[in-house]
């Protein structure tokens, strides 16, 4: 008898700027021309509001990120509000780490850390896992394109690492669920609630989603936030 595997869900997200939950296009944030930030939404809710919904509904495994400084009081807020409930990153270093977890983190997540002067460093991931414990370590790979190739960026995208993403490069079904043998999260341009079903037939069921600014919480028109909680309620047990 087979057994059902795993389906992909819907992760929510909380991203920080200046201590308000916004969404932004990513490449126009910038610590050297900030005057050149494009948001797609600035919610009038808190960090704090977004958790407890988040919790209400029993959405796990969602990720706050700090983009910059002047947001730890808006993370605090939000794991405090759903304590081990969410993933925390943005500045995340094996100094302070520790820290975040006893605030109520489930996990980090670090990618600037492990790439000083952009250059991966092995000692530095070794580092952090041992000090938090690798299954509360995330490690976040999201890159951006040069010269045809998806190169992991850090420092609030605007840096390049020296390192490929190589998942990116995977072209069917088998060898992308081949590659991801840890929980993984995709963000970024999920814009209709068929992309979950999507995800879940390439990845195999390892791969879950993030919605940002396509969704209706977050000023969107595309997708409901009502109907990926249905979704998960359908196929997270599983």
């Amino acid at each position: 008898m087979s057994s059902t595997r795993r389906h992909s869900v819907f992760r929510p997200c909380i991203d920080l700027h200046n201590g308000l939950v916004k969404q932004i296009v990513g490449g126009t944030l910038s610590d050297v021309t900030p005057s050149e930030l494009k948001t797609n939404f600035v919610s009038s809710k808190t960090a704090g509001e977004f958790a407890r919904l988040y919790k209400e509904h029993n959405l796990r495994g969602g990720h706050v990120i700090k983009l910059g400084p002047g947001n730890d009081a808006a993370a605090e807020e939000a794991l405090t509000e759903w304590n081990n409930g969410l993933h925390i990153g943005g500045g995340i270093t094996q100094d302070n780490c520790q820290q975040w977890i006893d605030a109520g983190a489930e996990k980090v997540i670090v990618t600037s850390y492990l790439f000083p002067s952009g250059q991966f460093s092995l000692e530095r991931l070794q580092g952090i896992s041992a000090a938090v414990g690798k299954e509360r370590l995330v490690v976040d790979v999201s890159c951006r394109r040069r010269n045809d190739k998806w190169i992991i960026a850090m420092n609030k995208w605007q840096d390049m690492t020296d390192m490929e993403n190589l998942l990116t490069y995977s072209p069917n079904t088998a060898e992308l669920a081949e590659w991801v043998t840890i929980p993984t999260t995709y963000a970024g341009g999920a814009k209709d609630i068929s992309d979950l079903d999507l995800v879940d037939r390439l990845s195999q069921g390892r791969v879950d989603l993030t919605f940002g600014s396509a969704l209706d919480i977050f000023g969107g028109s595309l997708v409901r936030f009502d109907d990926l909680v249905e979704y998960n309620r359908k196929y997270q047990s599983l």
